[in-house]
């Protein structure tokens, strides 16, 4: 447990999240203009003030202890914030910025392709988006409006569900005959691809569909949804996929699914916000336009 007597200086904090980002007290150090040795003090003082270790050095690494990826999880983000508000004084001029927190693959298919409309509507309003986080499940302090995608409604926050996660069967146009052929079988002829986080899914859409669990001869695991799609897309193999978020690829014909039933999964998408930032104009802006792009009960309806 971490003992702090007095709050260790913010410098310290900086060199700290740098250091565990490149987990090197060299590489933190080529980046901060400082030599290896300073670097190494400095997280010495801040582990003496701390009363907690917050490396594990070893001859050739350097690794976060429970503590360090604790400490790292709340102040970088809090560091972050701190610069993008002075950042956002010194530019002056009357403009306002939201802080958003996106998965990736709704920001990259869904979020940005409609994004224009708001930003014509909005010229003064500048957005900055994190969407490092693939599966979302807290608002962090750092951010003004975040989507989560979680199985349950979010305590403690202004709270909009906007659609659910179901999941479609899809394959490249050039495999529909094979499908057609095949129907159920044709996971023993094409890949199976597989997402990493989510490698039960196939059974459970197996069981909604009423066939047998796929036993394919090949499976191609990836570890993003985007490179999922795109497997599909390029002729890899078969591939579930969410439904909201291919309707660009349906509509244009680049993905095509294969079996008519969707799997709805427990998880829905949320757009929170705390309640004193709803109560700013530009985060009420942007989330009254997020309910009415994504809170429709056609969420793949066209841009």
């Amino acid at each position: 447990m971490i003992r702090l007597s007095r709050p260790p200086p913010t410098r310290s904090l900086r060199v700290f999240c740098v250091a565990a980002r490149h987990r090197s007290f060299k590489f933190a150090a080529d980046e901060l203009c400082l030599t290896p040795s300073a670097v190494s003090h400095q997280m010495k003082e801040l582990e003496d003030s701390l009363g907690a270790r917050l490396f594990e050095r070893r001859p050739r690494s350097l690794e976060l202890t429970r503590a360090g990826a604790a400490l790292l999880t709340q102040v970088e983000p809090l560091l972050e914030a701190l610069d993008r508000s002075v950042a956002e004084f010194a530019r002056g001029g009357g403009r306002r910025s939201v802080r958003m927190v996106l998965p990736p693959f709704f920001a990259s298919e869904l979020f940005i392709p409609r994004l224009g409309a708001f930003c014509a509507h909005h010229p003064g309003i500048d957005l900055q988006i994190d969407s490092r986080d693939p599966r979302p499940a807290a608002h962090p302090p750092s951010a003004d409006v975040s989507v989560l995608l979680v199985d349950s409604e979010p305590q403690g926050l202004e709270c909009t569900p906007l659609f659910a996660l179901s999941l479609s069967a899809v394959c490249a146009p050039q495999h529909l005959c094979t499908v057609a052929r095949l129907g159920s079988a044709v996971f023993k002829e094409l890949t199976l691809i597989v997402h990493k986080s989510s490698a039960e899914a196939w059974s459970e859409w197996a069981r909604e569909v009423g066939i047998e669990a796929p036993e394919p001869s090949r499976v191609l695991e990836l570890d993003t949804m985007h490179a999922v799609v795109r497997a599909a897309e390029h002729g890899i193999g078969v591939a579930l996929v969410p439904t909201a978020h291919c309707a660009e690829g349906f509509r244009t014909g680049a993905l095509a699914r294969i079996f008519a039933v969707e799997l709805r999964t427990p998880d829905t998408y949320y757009l929170v916000n705390r309640a004193k930032d709803g109560d700013r104009p530009d985060v009420r802006a942007l989330a009254d336009w997020m309910r009415e792009q994504f809170g429709s009960a056609d969420p793949t309806s066209p841009c």
